[in-house]
């Protein structure tokens, strides 16, 4: 069953988030079971709302590669991650960004 994370992380900046990213090369080589990723900054934390196939899914990206990346940069803190079965999808026109 389709899941949705949403993830909150303090003190994490736009700069520290594309370090991980071109790290860990999530968009090079896309995980398994992902559907969609989008962050957002609201200036104090970074938040991120991902789509998945199964929560196990996510948890073995968030093992493998996430976390071994979020490491080796020494990101501060913890993030606070909710995760919620999905009842529905649909997205209308989505433009990737840069």
């Amino acid at each position: 069953m389709p899941v949705v994370m949403l993830m909150r992380w303090d003190g994490v900046t736009t700069e520290q988030y594309d370090q991980v990213r071109k790290l860990v090369g999530w968009e090079e080589k896309p995980a398994r079971g992902g559907i969609f990723h989008i962050m957002t900054h609201d200036g104090q934390a970074m938040r991120v709302t991902d789509v998945w196939e199964t929560a196990e899914h996510f948890q073995q990206f968030t093992e493998q590669r996430l976390m071994p990346g979020v490491a080796e940069l020494n990101l501060p803190g913890e993030p606070q991650i909710e995760m919620y079965p999905v009842h529905r999808i649909f997205v209308p026109g989505a433009i990737p960004t840069s």
